[in-house]
C-alpha cells in the first residue's frame, strides 16, 4: 500500500503496530469524522439532527456494499456480543435442539449459546481445534436433524485460522440450519460476500480489522431469515412508525433495523462510516491480497528464525493473523521484549499473536522478526 494511505495512520510515527486483532488505531479520517460530529453537537446541539440521520444511512449503505448485502439487512449494535446475543436470544428454541460451534471461540460467540442451553435445554456441541485448525469435516459431522444454528468465527482469534464460509454456509443452507458468523477478526482485512458464502447472520465490532472505533458494531441478518429471529429487546426505534411517538403500534421496522432499539452511538456511526469508506477506496480485494502476502512473508521469516508458526498457511485457511511459539521463549516474554522496542503484538492462549493491517509494510515485518530472540 502507498505512503498516502500510511500517512493517514499517525500511529506509524510512534510504533510498529501489529495488534489489530485486539484494537486498531484510528486513521485521521475516522478521528475527523468523530470529532466533527462532537464539535457540531458542542456548538449546535441537535440543530443538524437530520444530517446525523443521513450519515447513519450512508454508513449503513456502505456496510451493506462492503459485504454484498442490502441496506435493510444491516443494523448497528453496541458490540459483537450484543449482536450475537440478539440472534441467539431470538431463535425459537425447543428442548432437545442443539447449536454447533468449536472449542476455541472467543467467549462472545460462546456465552450467548450457553445461555440457551441453561434456559431452553438445548445442547451446545463443539468441534475441537487440532494443530491450529478447525477440521471442517469434524465440525459439519456434529450437525444433525436437531441442529438449529451453526455459530463460528470466520477467523479464530487465538490462531488466525480462517474457515471456509462458503462450504460451511452451503452445507447449512441445504439443511435449514442458521449459519451465524462472528466476523470481527476478518471483516476489513478479508473480503466477505454474504451471498456467495451463504451467511445468514454475522456480527462484527468496528474496532479491529474494520479500523473503526469501539462501541459500534455491524449486525447482518439476511432477509431470508429475519422472521426466524424474534426481537427480545424492543424500544422506541424498533417499530416502523418510530417518529409517530403516540402511535403505539408494535409493528417492527423492516429488516435488521428492528434490533436498533433506541438512541444511536452517533459518533461511533460517523467513525465506522469513515472507516468503511477508506476500506472501499483501498479496495477490499486488494487489501486481502496484500495482507495474505504480508502474512506469508511474516510466517516464512518466523520459521527461518526457529519459531513454529501455529497458524495454518494452507490456501484458503490463512488470514492476516499469524501466531507462533518458540521452544525457549514464552509469549509474554516476547511480547514485552517487542513492546520495549515499540513493536505492538499480543500474547494469546500460549502463542505470540501478530496481526498487521494494510498500512503495515514488509520492512516493518522484517524489523519485528529481527527484534525477536533466536
Amino acid at each position: 500500500m502507498n505512503e498516502q494511505i500510511r500517512s493517514l495512520f499517525p500511529v506509524t510515527r510512534n510504533y510498529i503496530y501489529m495488534n489489530h486483532s485486539a484494537a486498531a488505531p484510528l486513521s485521521t479520517r475516522v478521528r475527523d469524522a468523530m470529532t466533527g460530529l462532537i464539535d457540531d453537537v458542542t456548538e449546535n446541539g441537535s440543530v443538524h439532527f437530520n444530517a446525523w440521520c443521513a450519515a447513519l444511512e450512508d454508513a449503513r449503505g456502505r456496510a451493506a456494499e462492503l459485504v454484498n448485502a442490502h441496506s435493510h439487512e444491516i443494523a448497528f449494535m453496541r458490540n459483537t456480543s450484543d449482536a450475537l446475543s440478539a440472534v441467539a436470544n431470538g431463535v425459537d428454541w425447543r428442548e432437545g435442539d442443539n447449536a454447533v460451534t468449536c472449542n476455541v471461540e472467543f467467549p462472545a460467540n460462546v456465552y450467548p449459546w450457553l445461555k440457551q442451553q441453561s434456559e431452553h435445554g438445548i445442547t451446545v456441541k463443539m468441534a475441537a481445534e487440532r494443530d491450529g485448525r478447525i477440521d471442517p469435516d469434524e465440525l459439519l459431522s456434529l450437525v444433525d436433524h436437531r441442529t438449529r444454528v451453526l455459530a463460528l468465527s470466520w477467523v479464530q482469534f487465538s490462531s488466525g485460522f480462517r474457515s471456509d464460509l462458503r462450504r460451511i454456509g452451503s452445507f447449512c443452507r441445504e439443511r435449514g440450519v442458521l449459519f451465524v458468523v462472528d466476523a470481527i477478526q476478518g471483516l476489513g482485512g478479508l473480503k466477505l460476500d454474504v451471498e456467495r458464502d451463504c451467511v445468514d447472520a454475522f456480527a462484527a465490532d468496528a474496532h479491529k480489522y474494520l479500523l473503526g472505533p469501539e462501541g459500534i458494531a455491524l449486525l447482518y441478518i439476511s432477509e431470508r431469515i429475519i422472521e426466524r429471529i424474534k426481537p427480545m429487546t424492543v424500544g422506541w426505534m424498533s417499530v416502523r412508525n418510530y417518529n409517530d411517538h403516540l402511535n403505539y403500534d408494535l409493528t417492527y421496522r423492516e429488516g435488521a433495523a428492528r434490533f436498533e432499539i433506541g438512541t444511536m452511538n452517533t459518533a461511533g456511526v460517523h467513525g465506522v462510516g469513515a472507516a468503511i469508506k477508506l476500506l472501499q477506496e483501498a479496495g477490499p480485494a486488494r487489501i486481502e491480497e496484500y495482507l495474505i502476502g504480508l502474512s506469508d512473508h511474516l510466517a516464512e521469516r518466523l520459521t527461518s528464525k526457529g519459531y513454529r508458526v501455529t497458524s495454518s498457511r494452507i490456501s484458503g485457511e490463512a488470514s492476516p493473523i499469524v501466531t507462533c511459539v518458540h521452544p525457549s521463549h514464552q509469549p509474554m516474554e516476547l511480547f514485552r521484549l517487542l513492546m520495549s522496542k515499540r513493536i505492538v503484538t499480543a500474547p494469546r492462549v500460549g502463542r505470540l499473536r501478530i496481526s498487521p493491517h494494510f498500512y503495515n509494510t514488509r520492512e516493518e515485518i522484517d524489523a519485528l522478526v529481527d527484534a525477536l530472540p533466536e
